[in-house]
């Protein structure tokens, strides 16, 4: 089985950002707020969604699972209160439940959390709980920067975060470390701000000793890790004179790196420096880069073609990739699988 751990629902129904549109309309002038009831999505439209785009490239490469969340640009936590987010997020998370139930063999969904900036996380939990209870989620998509890229947030270490992992660990959940939208002109949204953030995750827990509170919390860091696997030296060197343990027991019992890098090069440099029980097979299809490589005639995003094509995995190291890592990460998801004698 292929296990994608990284999917997100690009492709929604067009009602889906007319109604996000009048939402934010609705902040400057409450007449135009809508009522999440004035959303009407049906079923067919639905399927017709997903059929025609994440499906059929899953099928076309090979791909036999998602684990799917709401779109992460769609997110912008940084967009008015607690209210319209928790509204927005609600709507978002109940689209892609919908989805899993009527594609039950290949889409699984995590959950896009409340968040608003300045606000005590704790305010997300009703959301999470409500999606692993009543819809199945498996994970979780946490936001370092509710802010849009001005970083307002203390760093993930910091105990303003401690009610999440909690209920993290409570419910052993991971989450995936994924900003949104980023409304700072100095930083794109998916070629700088998505990739600072996943870098600046990985340094603030070498800096913290989070895991000697929280043992069993499992973070995923999207976009292969951003920087990390490529600077894995310096990180190394600034935990030693941090006086911090090595990273394989810093870091390497709690993170994990997604396969999200769109070129060979990239691919064999993350299995070559990144333990193989460390690495999650994902594409984030359709997501930030859709085009095809005119090096290679095939799109970026399909990073199933790099997994298999590295020489630095044998055999039963691809199958960890694929699937086995994931079911070891995402145990509910395992307990799913299972459930199906799969």
């Amino acid at each position: 089985m292929i296990i994608d751990c990284h999917g997100h629902y690009t492709t929604a129904p067009k009602a889906l950002e007319n109604w996000r549109n009048a939402q934010i309309a609705g902040i400057q002038d409450p007449t135009q707020k809508p009522r999440a009831s004035d959303l009407k999505i049906s079923d067919d439209e639905l399927r017709e969604s997903i059929e025609t785009n994440q499906l059929r490239l899953m099928k076309e490469r090979g791909a036999d699972l998602t684990i799917f969340s709401p779109r992460a640009s769609f997110m912008a936590h940084h967009i008015g209160d607690f209210e319209v987010s928790s509204t927005w997020a609600a709507i978002c998370n109940e689209l892609c439940h919908r989805v899993s139930q009527l594609f039950p063999d290949h889409f699984v969904g995590a959950a896009m959390l409340p968040q608003s900036p300045g606000v005590d996380p704790k305010t997300c939990i009703p959301e999470l709980e409500k999606c692993v209870k009543e819809y199945g989620n498996v994970g979780i998509n946490l936001n370092p920067d509710p802010s849009g890229g001005h970083w307002t947030s203390p760093p993930l270490t910091d105990r303003h975060w401690y009610p999440l992992y909690e209920k993290m660990v409570e419910y052993d959940i991971p989450a995936m470390i994924h900003v949104s939208t980023s409304c700072n002109a100095c930083f794109h949204t998916t070629g700088a701000h998505y990739l600072n953030a996943d870098t600046t995750a990985v340094m603030q827990l070498i800096q913290g000793d989070l895991f000697k509170d929280f043992p069993t919390l499992k973070f995923v860091v999207p976009h292969g890790g951003g920087a990390a696997p490529y600077h894995w030296g310096r990180f190394r060197g600034l935990a030693q004179e941090m006086k911090k343990p090595l990273l394989e027991e810093h870091l390497l019992n709690n993170i994990y790196f997604d396969t999200c890098v769109y070129h060979q090069p990239g691919i064999d440099l993350l299995t070559k420096v990144i333990p193989v029980k460390n690495i999650l097979f994902a594409s984030e299809m359709i997501g930030a880069v859709r085009g095809i490589d005119p090096q290679t005639g095939h799109h970026y995003d399909d990073t199933k073609r790099y997994v298999n094509a590295t020489a630095n995995l044998s055999d039963a190291e691809r199958h960890m990739v694929f699937e086995g890592n994931a079911r070891r990460v995402f145990t509910r998801l395992d307990a799913q699988l299972k459930a199906k004698n799969l």
